[in-house]
Formats: structure tokens, C-alpha cells, sequence
């Protein structure tokens, strides 16, 4: 099969999905490859990672990131994992330009003139070859398997101190990466689980045989035992089938004394192994070389490039390349701020003109890695080179030309589809930027203050009780097609109905389930119903459109306005707040 596109992204994990979503909105006619049968990489039901990102305060992901996760919330309430593959899938499914091939392996492609012009894939579910053309290409694969394919620029391994001066660097460079996990869960059950272990499996009931306890946290209602973690002494491509099964043997072992050995395995009585990874998910391999390579010194400065596209927040976490078998912690955490910016230029190749790349294999240091590989921030990554895909199609431009006379143009319209971008506010453009604004509540006028979240500095947006209006009235008659609207969709959520008492973030699934789980369900905060209604050049307001269910935060609604004096929103209901909070609302 020969397919012919403007965009081909390869790799469908959460960096993947993002690009291959934005660039299709944006006009773009793109072809999405992935290896498995499912979409979400290491937050699918294959791995079960949770979804992780920038810490603190109102600094949760949005865009398209915190769409699926929104999504999710909705209809897959008892937040198991194979429901939100669907999720993921259906998004995919919905867009008009976007076309998907699942089970597909790209193995080869051809250069010319020193640009990526085909990939080629195997599809193991049709057994056919599938060629896919493109003018830009995206590598979201996280192994980079385009890298050999292509011959771009890569490094793989740690640097040493000297090439950056990072204080977490090791003294000398070498190929030690950061490992692969393969994660449990647990489930509880009314009665008594008994465990009988494998014989093939590692037996740790010898105290002597149970070092890796030292700093280790095994409660298996707070962690997925992320630590069981091994592959970053060798290859953590080429090694991985032997990886699976040294994991498959700790990880039994490691359930084993939970249940049978550890001092509190009473508490673990009726709980019973409910599911096992057979996929390794990975933290590290290939990184590419963009026309920047992002340094740890950069992260903990805050990332102020000019060229910011996305940005990270979670904590340098710098896992040991012996990872299980490393003597103390599992990890080494360094404080960085929350949040660093991330530049486009460490987004596209450095020698291959029509490469992007998206999520663990970005233009950064070894050290950087450990805090930008987290899949939020990865997500928001892929967003903004499928955006800039699209524009470059648009106008003829790759990656470096767009990045040099396009990047107002990218970041604008990262702001409008929901992306914050940190240090920049959004300009409010078209009707309603001069127009007189007022309404009943608090904090009208900050509807369009260009920070549409709340923040380090005070509240922003409207607070309204339901049934308020929120007024804008034009000078002159004008016409628009659409109504752009972020709602407040809760960026601290916490799943506080755990029985367990903790206030953990939601994340797209459990780290184990329990018999008194609650539904998860859309935020509390988020505005349900609402209606919007414009004022006629005969002074009578009349229903441009009325929304019932709204789950989503960035809402965009489709009205045919013509010679209108005014515009004005009116939320009716709530997912449970007693009254509203929009941080936008405006027409073009």
C-alpha cells in the first residue's frame, strides 16, 4: 500500500497522538504510525504509567493533553485502562485528515537530498507493506527508529561534566542510559488472596536476598513499583526481549514478599495480583541533536527561550543506570523550577531539514531528560510540532525556516488551542478586544487578561453565579462565526475519594483497585450547561446557541452571527460548583 501525506508521524504514545491531532486540525493531511495495537505508548494499558507532568500549583498540562485526560473522566469513569486506549483511539478515529495505521513497525524509508521522503512499514495485523510519503515527518517513536533511517544526528548514553558542566553529570561520558520498568497492580477482593509463587521466579524471603529494600517503597496502594527497573547498564533497545524476562522474574519475586514475606502482609490479605506488564516501559534511549541541546542549567534557569513551545516541571529525576540492582534509592531527585520552558529548536534535526521529533528522545542532555521525559510534558511537545507541521505545509517552510519567521504565528496558536506558554500571555484579538465588556459576579474584565488559568499571582477569569451574564457590546455591527470559550476544569484535581485518605493527583488509571473505589467524573468546577446569546440591531437578544454536558475546559461553538450589537454568555449549570469560573470568552 502506497499512501501519500503531508505529515507522517511515527510513534502513537501520548507525544505521537498530540502531533498527529494538531497538525490534522490545523489542515494538515497526516498519517499516524504506531508499532501496538493501541495508542498511549507507556500511559496505555501495556505499561499503565500514569500521565505525569509539571508540579505545583495550577501548572497542569492543557491542550490536547488535558482534552483525552477530560475525556476520560467522562467516559471511562471507573478509570480502567483498556477503556482508556479507546479514548485515545476514538480521537484518533474522529479526524477527518488523519489517517491511522496500528500493528504497522517502521524498518526502512528513503533520503534524498539529505531530506526524509518515505517510510516503510510492516503491518502484522493486514500483512502487507505500507509506504507512507510525506513532506515532514515526525519521530515520536521514543526509540528514534527514524534516526538510522534518516541519519540524523543522535547521541545515546550520559556526557560527561566537562561537554556541559552539569553538576549531575558523571565525571566521564559513557552509554548508560536510565532503565525499563514493567509495572503491577494489585486488587482487592472481599475475601483472602492467597500467592503462590513461580518456581522461576526470584525468591527474596531471605532477609540476606532483600537489599533492594533499602529506600525502596512498596505499598502497593501509593506506587506502582516503578523501581523494578533494570536495562540501563546495556541496551535498552537491542537488549530489551532479555530485559522482559529478568523484570517478569523480580517483579513476581517482588509480589511474593509483599504478600508473603513483608512485615505488613496482613494488610495485603485480600488482595490479589490483578494484572503484570509483558511490555517494558522505557525512560531513555536515543536523543536526538536538534539546532539546540537543552542542559540542565537551562531547566533550573526556568527555560526563557524566545522559542518556547511547551514546558515541563517535573522534578530532575535522574534514575541509576543499575536501577534495581542500585544499592539505595531508586532515583536521585534535584530541584528545578515549575515550570521550564522548552524551545522549538530542540524540537526539530539538526541535519535531516524535514525532521521533527516529540517526548523522550527531544534535543537535550542526558541530565535535562530526566525531568522533560515525563508524558504531559511530551504531550504538549508533540502539540506544538504538529501545529507547526501544519503551518509549515501551509506555507512551504521545515522546521528551522518556521522556527526563524513563523514562531509568533506557532505560539499564538498554541495560546488559542489551550497550550500556556510561561512568561507569555495571550493576546485577545477579532470583535471583542475593544468591545465594552461587563457582567454580573466578580472579575469580568479578566476574561481577557490573557492568563487563562489561575496562577502564582491571584485568580483570574470570571466568577459568575449561575445564571450571570457576561456582556460584550460593539461600537459598530459585526459579524463571527465562533465563540471561543476555557472553562475551569480544575488544574489541582485530586482523587480525594481514595479509601487509602491520600489527596493524589488524577491520573488516566489506578495504581491499584479497590473495593470501595469511587467513579471518577468530570471536575466539580467545569460549566456544564450554557447559552450563548447575541443582540440584534432591533435591541431583543435572541439564542445563538445552547450547550448541554459540556465536559471539556477549551470549548469552541459554532454561531452564524451577522450585524450583531452584542454577544453574551450565560452559564446555567455546573458539574457541581456553585457557581461559574470562565477564563475566556470571546468571538471571531
Amino acid at each position: 500500500m502506497k499512501v501519500t501525506v503531508d505529515f507522517c508521524v511515527v510513534g502513537g504514545g501520548i507525544a505521537g497522538l498530540c502531533a498527529a491531532l494538531a497538525a490534522a486540525r490545523h489542515g494538515a493531511k497526516t498519517a499516524l504510525i504506531q508499532d501496538r495495537s493501541v495508542l498511549g505508548g507507556n500511559a496505555s494499558s501495556e505499561v499503565r504509567m500514569h500521565i505525569c507532568g509539571a508540579h505545583g500549583r495550577n501548572r497542569r498540562e492543557g491542550g490536547i493533553v488535558e482534552e483525552l485526560l477530560l475525556d476520560n473522566l467522562r467516559y471511562n469513569p471507573q478509570a480502567t485502562w483498556p477503556v482508556f486506549d479507546t479514548v485515545l483511539w476514538a480521537k484518533a478515529d474522529a479526524e477527518k485528515n488523519l489517517t491511522l495505521f496500528l500493528d504497522a513497525s517502521v524498518s526502512s524509508g528513503t533520503v534524498a537530498d539529505g531530506r526524509l521522503r518515505t517510510v516503510r512499514a510492516w503491518q502484522t495485523t493486514t500483512q502487507e507493506w505500507i509506504e507512507v510519503e510525506a513532506k515532514l515527518f515526525a519521530d515520536c517513536s521514543g526509540d528514534s527508529v527514524l534516526a538510522p533511517i534518516s541519519g540524523a544526528a543522535f547521541r545515546q548514553g550520559r556526557e560527561g561534566k566537562a561537554e556541559f558542566g552539569e553538576s549531575e553529570a558523571p565525571d566521564e561520558p559513557d552509554t548508560h542510559t536510565m532503565g525499563n520498568s514493567i509495572l503491577l497492580q494489585a486488587m482487592e477482593f472481599p475475601d483472602e488472596q492467597p500467592c503462590v509463587p513461580f518456581p522461576w521466579a526470584y525468591d527474596y524471603s531471605d532477609p540476606k536476598n532483600r537489599e533492594w529494600l533499602n529506600g525502596r517503597w512498596c505499598d502497593i496502594t501509593r506506587t506502582n513499583l516503578w523501581w523494578i527497573e533494570i536495562g540501563g547498564m546495556g541496551d535498552c533497545i537491542k537488549d530489551t526481549a532479555e530485559h522482559r524476562g529478568e523484570l517478569l522474574k523480580i517483579c513476581y519475586g517482588v509480589w511474593d514478599y509483599v504478600k508473603n514475606h513483608a512485615p505488613d502482609k496482613e494488610r495485603w490479605r485480600n488482595f490479589g495480583l490483578q494484572w503484570v506488564g509483558s511490555l517494558p516501559g522505557k525512560r531513555e534511549s536515543r536523543r536526538y541533536e536538534g539546532d539546540h541541546i537543552m542542559t540542565q542549567q537551562e531547566v533550573q534557569a526556568g527555560g526563557a527561550f524566545d522559542d518556547i513551545v511547551a514546558y515541563g516541571g517535573w522534578k530532575i529525576d535522574n534514575h541509576y543506570p543499575e536501577g534495581f540492582y542500585h544499592r539505595g534509592e531508586g532515583t536521585k531527585y534535584t530541584d528545578c523550577p515549575s515550570p521550564f520552558g522548552i524551545p522549538f529548536r530542540s524540537l526539530y534535526s539538526r541535519n535531516v531539514p524535514n525532521l521533527l521529533f516529540a517526548g523522550r528522545n527531544i534535543s537535550c542532555s542526558h541530565v535535562a531528560l530526566s525531568a522533560t521525559r515525563v508524558m504531559a510534558t511530551c504531550g504538549l511537545e508533540g502539540q506544538a510540532i504538529g501545529i507547526a507541521a501544519a503551518i509549515g505545509i501551509r506555507d512551504g517552510l521545515e522546521p528551522r525556516a518556521l522556527c526563524e519567521t513563523r514562531m509568533a504565528e506557532i505560539q499564538r496558536t498554541l495560546q488559542d488551542d489551550d497550550c500556556w506558554l510561561p512568561g507569555k500571555l495571550r493576546e485577545v484579538r477579532g470583535v471583542c478586544a475593544e468591545a465594552a465588556l461587563a457582567g454580573d459576579g466578580e472579575g469580568v474584565t479578566r476574561l481577557r487578561d490573557g492568563m487563562e488559568r489561575d496562577y502564582d499571582d491571584g485568580e483570574h477569569g470570571w466568577r459568575a453565579p449561575l445564571g450571570g451574564k457576561a456582556i460584550y457590546r460593539f461600537a459598530q455591527p459585526v459579524d463571527f462565526s465562533e465563540v471561543r470559550l476555557v472553562f475551569d476544569s480544575d488544574l489541582n484535581r485530586y482523587d480525594k475519594g481514595r479509601p487509602n485518605g491520600s489527596n493524589e493527583s488524577i491520573k488516566q488509571g489506578r495504581y491499584y483497585r479497590g473495593l470501595g473505589d469511587p467513579g471518577y467524573k468530570p471536575p466539580h468546577t467545569l460549566v456544564r450547561d450554557f447559552r450563548i446569546e447575541t443582540l440584534g440591531a432591533d435591541g431583543t437578544w435572541s439564542v445563538a446557541a445552547e450547550v448541554k454536558d459540556n465536559f471539556q475546559r477549551l470549548v469552541r461553538v459554532p454561531v452564524n452571527a451577522k450585524a450583531v450589537q452584542g454577544i453574551r454568555l450565560i452559564p446555567l449549570r455546573t458539574w457541581g460548583a456553585l457557581e461559574a469560573h470562565v477564563f475566556a470568552f470571546e468571538a471571531s
